[in-house]
């Protein structure tokens, strides 16, 4: 890694730490949604040397984080949401916005629909990859740890 992407992983770190802040984030919390922006840009960068498409990339990151948001909410006794949104800020398609909007503006169709169609392709990976997670977890939490009432034995 270079200096590019150490700049990137700083940026993220901090853009994380600002958007906790934000929310009203406070002691250890906010330092564990920094840390889950942190990690979710590394892996980003990591996986970039394996898997080429931006949108699986995006997909893949999305699942490990909302699972470290799952397990960091139930450890520090907050809610997942939290790390939901900001641990998965550095990942909002800020830039394929732009370009989208940027081509719709000067009337380049072409350009439209590329950047529009990537914009939501990234977008749905991301919050796909939550839903999945937050499925899994509440269908596991019913049917594996629900402990049901059962009625009181006769004597």
């Amino acid at each position: 890694m270079g200096t590019n992407e150490l700049l990137q992983i700083l940026a993220a770190t901090v853009g994380t730490l600002g958007f906790g802040i934000v929310f009203h984030v406070r002691g250890i919390k906010l330092f564990s949604v920094a840390f889950g922006g942190c990690l979710g840009w590394v892996l980003f960068l990591l996986f970039g040397f394996l898997i080429e498409s931006e949108v699986i990339r995006y997909f893949i990151v999305s699942v490990i984080i909302s699972l470290y948001g799952e397990l960091m909410a139930r450890l520090l006794k907050a809610p997942t949401t939290i790390y939901s949104i900001v641990c998965l800020v550095p990942f909002v398609p800020g830039s394929s916005l732009y370009y989208t909007m940027t081509s719709a503006f000067s009337g380049d169709m072409e350009g439209l629909l590329h950047n529009g169609s990537n914009t939501v392709k990234l977008a749905a990976a991301l919050s796909l990859g939550v839903v999945i997670v937050g499925t899994t977890v509440v269908y596991i939490k019913k049917h594996f740890f629900h402990k049901t009432q059962t009625a009181p034995k006769e004597q």
